[in-house]
């Protein structure tokens, strides 16, 4: 039997539980592994809560979709994979309504996993895809971000804004950090953002637009969306792009352009299921990344640990919105 967190009913973090499964056998293309950290997203809480883009199919119903440990089982039809070996999960792959790795065990699918490189440990393994595989694929691989380009970073101390902003500094563009107060700020500064605009505290187009010498910012990665957009919109360089990654307003989501008179203005959603479903793309992504890594230039920030017992408060540390980077959960054995 392996603990498993499941929630019955949508709701709040204090919907989720811990059962004991049977977690069987991994079938055709499938691997059975030993969970040992958890790396925790958005997107589960938006799962669990409801709020998804994604529906919930069925309840119960389990979550997450990224973490490290070691194969266990290897299932027909997979190659290049065997037990023993240390892994990480990527998100992106798998539905959670077919999967889940918030457990002491998992089954996967074996193409949603990397191996792990001699040197990363569980928690950066379950830390690091992720951010880095959402900041690369939408402003290098899709947007074509390159050296003396400015990006406006919104959300920029969580493990996504982290990453742009060392993802930005990597290929010689200009990272301008977003934060709604002033208390990460010296933070953000330290992690490479080239500037830090406090939300609460000044106007955001304006002091872009100063930054940028009336020019505007090339790119603009989003994680809020809602009324917010439109404001943003107003400090995108001619032909730039504003990125939208994430909803985290909750409010709907004006399309900015004809408010402003109808700019060169490119205007995209963006989720990590772009580089995860493209070979092509994540081979490029995979080695980007690990360049980074070997380089010094990456790391993953992680905020705080929590064992796998406290779920529920993992989930409403990530809901305070407190946190500087990414939560992990660890998993005893």
């Amino acid at each position: 039997m392996a603990r498993t967190v499941r929630f019955h009913e949508i709701g709040g973090p204090q919907v989720m539980r811990l059962d004991d499964l049977e977690t069987g056998e991994p079938g055709p293309g499938e691997v059975r592994i030993r969970v040992d950290a958890i790396g925790i997203n958005r997107a589960e809480a938006l799962f669990r809560s409801g709020q998804y883009i994604e529906p919930v199919k069925q309840l119960p119903a389990r979550l997450g979709s990224e973490g490290a440990g070691v194969i266990e089982a290897v299932g027909p039809e997979v190659a290049g994979f065997e037990e023993g070996q240390a892994v990480s999960v990527l998100p992106g792959f798998f539905s959670q309504n077919d999967y889940g790795v918030y457990a002491e065990r998992a089954i996967v699918p074996a193409a949603a996993l990397l191996h792990r490189p001699d040197g990363v440990d569980a928690v950066s393994g379950a830390a690091v895809w992720m951010p880095y595989l959402t900041a690369y694929g939408a402003l290098v691989e899709v947007g074509g971000m390159r050296a003396g380009d400015v990006v406006a970073l919104t959300a920029a101390s969580s493990s996504v804004g982290l990453a742009a902003i060392h993802t930005a500094n990597r290929v010689g563009a200009t990272p301008i950090a977003i934060t709604r107060t002033s208390d990460k700020k010296e933070r953000l500064l330290k992690e490479g953002a080239a500037e830090v605009i406090v939300s609460d505290e000044e106007d955001v187009p304006a002091r872009l637009l100063a930054l940028t010498g009336g020019k505007g910012v090339e790119y603009v990665f989003d994680a809020v969306a809602g009324p917010g957009v439109t404001d943003l919109a107003r400090a995108v360089a001619p032909d730039g792009t504003l990125f939208l990654y994430g909803a985290l307003s909750g409010q709907p989501t004006p399309y900015p352009g004809f408010d402003l008179g109808m700019p060169a203005l490119n205007v995209r959603t963006y989720t990590v299921v772009e580089i995860a479903k493209d070979s092509q793309r994540l081979r490029r992504a995979e080695a980007f990344v690990a360049s980074g890594l070997h380089a010094g230039a990456f790391h993953p920030v992680v905020d705080r640990l929590f064992p796998l017992e406290e779920i529920v408060r993992a989930h409403e540390h990530m809901e305070s919105d407190t946190r500087f980077g990414k939560i992990v959960v660890t998993v005893a054995h």
